[in-house]
């Protein structure tokens, strides 16, 4: 991360892991908002409380599924928010899945929901492994979703798969109390045959392109520490 250009006043943490070694590494330890990207969250944390129920999802659920995730749309994100019981049926279903630093936002504010580079990491391992508290079902539904965000929203970790395949989540959020952005990246890429998981939190940019340009380096610099020869 030394060669990654950290605008002045701005924040970046990173966290890779390569599932089938078990390598892994992280830089930063703080706290982020999470912005759009808890919405993978919010749809594991509706899949297990289905499991639970044992039912699958309802249409409309299925459809607020697909807007959250492939378009990023916010109305969806809200009504399947309180469909799993906002802040405390994520963290509920947080605690079951193994996440220790990551709190739901207050009433409807679900994008502050606040949460850690290695806490993504364990999220995506929930999504990705096949030691999950999700089904096999319910893991290749988020993943499909991630794998079919729209085009323009196709950037952040996926920068670092030098034209492998990636399944992605992006978060991007202008703070109203100070003008700066909070620009995030979860998903799993996938290298010259190897794939990783990479969850990249940033706050403090000035623009949505600095924190893109920012995250996108960040992935880069991590991804590049493990794949060096």
């Amino acid at each position: 991360m030394a060669g990654v250009t950290v605008p002045s006043g701005a924040g970046v943490s990173v966290a890779v892991l390569e599932p089938v070694s078990g390598e892994r590494a992280v830089y930063g330890d703080a706290a982020f908002d999470t912005a759009s990207i808890v919405k993978v969250d919010i749809l594991a944390a509706l899949l297990l409380q289905a499991q639970d129920a044992g039912r699958g999802l309802t249409g409309a659920e299925q459809a607020y599924a697909t807007k959250m995730i492939e378009n990023s749309d916010n109305t969806s994100a809200t009504e399947l928010w309180h469909t799993i019981g906002r802040a405390a049926g994520l963290d509920a279903a947080n605690e079951r899945f193994g996440l220790t630093g990551t709190s739901g936002g207050e009433g409807g504010l679900w994008g502050l929901t606040q949460t850690t580079a290695a806490d993504q990491l364990v999220l995506l391992r929930q999504v990705f492994g096949a030691d999950s508290k999700l089904s096999a079902a319910s893991r290749a539904y988020v993943q499909g979703l991630m794998e079919g965000v729209e085009a323009d929203q196709r950037w952040g970790v996926s920068a670092a798969a030098r034209g492998g395949s990636w399944a992605l989540k992006n978060g991007w959020l202008p703070r109203s109390t100070t003008g700066l952005w909070d620009v995030n990246s979860i998903g799993r890429v996938t290298v010259d045959g190897t794939g990783y998981l990479v969850a990249v939190l940033s706050k403090g940019t000035g623009t949505l392109e600095q924190g893109i340009t920012l995250v996108e380096a960040a992935a880069g610099a991590a991804l590049a520490a493990f794949t060096a020869t």
